[in-house]
């Protein structure tokens, strides 16, 4: 009895002892995981979210006659227009413009088209009147001629002085006939033009009324080919939809991409761009498709970077080439996007989970049994590792948790953090050196164009 006695006693202490160093040693293993700093080769990747986008695309226009200046209208309202992400067949409705607005100049051209009529009518009748006075006139001229030639054969037998005034009334009165004979020519030529500038005025009228009829029956536009509706969007943002106004400077109210020919439009941060160049291959996710895994190629990048809203940083875009097709993509899909900007060899590298961040301090739990939070200079990441500027050594251990007391841990390594500080300033004033260089070059490109002054110019200004 007492053995059993004991091995009750006993086997329950085992237990509780066998726990404990299990359940103690699975703890510390899991506050301990650790990592080594190494050195090798390294495969460095820029990584950046995207939208897609055809790099062709068929415009959607407004009608042809509304870029017809004799309309004299500058713009119209779109009263109504298809959801963007529309899939449409050649020649389905896209949008429809204001038609109250070319209704009201359809009746004022046609209300001036009657005035103008009138007005023509009016112009006939005048000038018949006018050369009918005038042939009157001509008419008495020649009465008088021939009554100024009998006096003459009678003052034959006059005296002389009888005679040459005779005569001189004669030659005066066929110098009148030949003027008024003259005179009606020239008033004749006068009314024709009058009734010909009246007609004109009156056919411009009436063929600007027919043209407002002919852009009345185009306000609905319809889609060129079978595709996909995305809204026009300006460089600034601005995008065309319902209740924008388009007219003959800003014509395009939409377009069909070419889905066989995508690109992914990005932005690169001033700090990475002078690492980004066309070329490179580029990983493309998609955001909305986690199983599709694309490539593709890095076209261009921009030589000016654009300020970021609400911060004083700045970003460049870049466009990559997306290679092969997929039918599930959609224009403005969000992308991921690693672009691969070299290979480096014999260089340290620490894993990226080990590295933690407050604010804009990076750092790591450096030692493995007493640990310190070490500020690090980091480079060029991948997807699983960092490159290490200064803070590391080849075999240091770093922690990939935190500890537990890692609020009570002091920083180690204060002067990186001094000098990553001084680098960012230094890089942007060059990076503002450069930009402003470029500009004054090209100012300078343009002073040389024909018609533009030379620098340091002085205009007269004369009374």
């Amino acid at each position: 009895m007492s053995n059993k006695k004991i091995l009750l006693i006993a086997i329950p202490a085992v237990l509780l002892l066998v726990f404990y160093f299990v359940f103690r040693k699975g703890e510390t293993d899991y506050n301990q995981v650790t990592v080594s700093v190494q050195r090798g080769t390294f495969n460095a990747l820029i990584f950046s979210s995207g939208q897609l986008e055809s790099e062709k695309s068929e415009s959607i226009n407004i009608p042809e006659k509304l870029n017809d200046r004799n309309l004299r209208i500058w713009e119209l309202a779109i009263t109504h227009m298809v959801e963007e992400g529309t899939v449409v067949d050649s020649g389905d409705y896209v949008a429809t413009l204001d038609h109250k607005a070319v209704e009201e100049q359809i009746k004022l051209a046609q209300d001036d088209m009657d005035k103008m009529l009138s007005e023509y009518e009016d112009s006939k009748i005048d000038s018949n009147l006018n050369l009918s006075n005038q042939r009157d006139v001509i008419v008495n001229a020649r009465l008088d001629l021939t009554e100024k030639k009998i006096i003459v054969d009678e003052s034959v037998y006059e005296s002389p002085s009888i005679r040459k005034k005779a005569s001189m009334d004669l030659d005066k009165a066929q110098r009148k006939l030949e003027q008024e004979q003259k005179a009606y020519g020239l008033k004749k030529q006068q009314e024709v033009n009058k009734v010909e500038r009246k007609y004109i005025n009156y056919r411009q009228v009436s063929e600007r009324s027919g043209e407002l009829q002919k852009l009345f029956d185009a306000l609905e536009i319809t889609a060129p080919k079978a595709g996909i509706i995305t809204y026009f969007k300006y460089p600034w943002g601005e995008i065309i939809k319902t209740g924008s106004k388009v007219g003959p400077y800003n014509s395009i109210i939409a377009s069909i991409p070419d889905m066989t020919n995508l690109i992914s439009r990005t932005y690169i941060n001033e700090i990475d761009i002078s690492k980004v160049k066309v070329g490179q291959n580029v990983k493309i996710g998609i955001d909305a498709f986690p199983d599709k895994q694309l490539t593709g190629q890095v076209t261009s990048v921009a030589n000016i970077g654009q300020a970021m809203p609400n911060s004083d940083a700045k970003v460049f875009e870049v466009k990559i080439k997306i290679f092969g097709q997929d039918k599930d993509l959609k224009p403005a899909m969000t992308t991921s996007n690693a672009i691969d900007a070299g290979l480096f060899k014999d260089t340290l590298m620490v894993a990226t989970d080990a590295v933690f961040e407050n604010d804009s301090l990076k750092f790591v739990y450096l030692g493995k049994d007493n640990p310190v939070k070490q500020i690090v200079w980091l480079g060029d990441e991948n997807e699983n590792y960092v490159l290490v500027k200064k803070g590391l050594k080849e075999n240091d251990v770093v922690w990939l948790s935190e500890p537990k007391d890692a609020a009570d841990l002091k920083f180690s390594g204060v002067e990186i953090y001094a000098e990553i500080l001084k680098d960012k300033e230094n890089t942007k004033i060059k990076a503002d050196k450069e930009r402003e260089e470029m500009l004054r070059k090209k100012a300078d490109a343009m002073s040389q164009m024909p018609g533009s002054m030379p620098p340091g110019a002085i205009v007269k200004q004369t009374k």
